[in-house]
């Protein structure tokens, strides 16, 4: 799996083209959403996680609603 990648303009951003084994190897296809992850030895490629993405968005709105008292805790 070391092949090179190639950079694509789309619109005003960048793509990056993912070989096929790659993808493969992550478990993903068009559509599906990565995320990179900066790690001591380089970039990780992860999968999204929807069952964490739910976790979090229950999380930060529970912050939301409870920030004075989040706030009187960090004292």
């Amino acid at each position: 799996m070391n092949k090179p990648l190639k950079l694509i303009p789309i619109g005003n951003s960048t793509g990056l083209v993912i070989p096929k084994e790659w993808l493969q190897a992550l478990d993903v296809e068009a559509g599906d959403t990565l995320f990179p992850v900066k790690t001591p030895g380089g970039v990780e490629l992860r999968r999204a996680n929807s069952e964490f993405e739910a976790e979090m968005k229950l999380a930060r709105e529970i912050m939301r609603r409870r920030r004075n008292v989040l706030r009187e805790l960090a004292k």
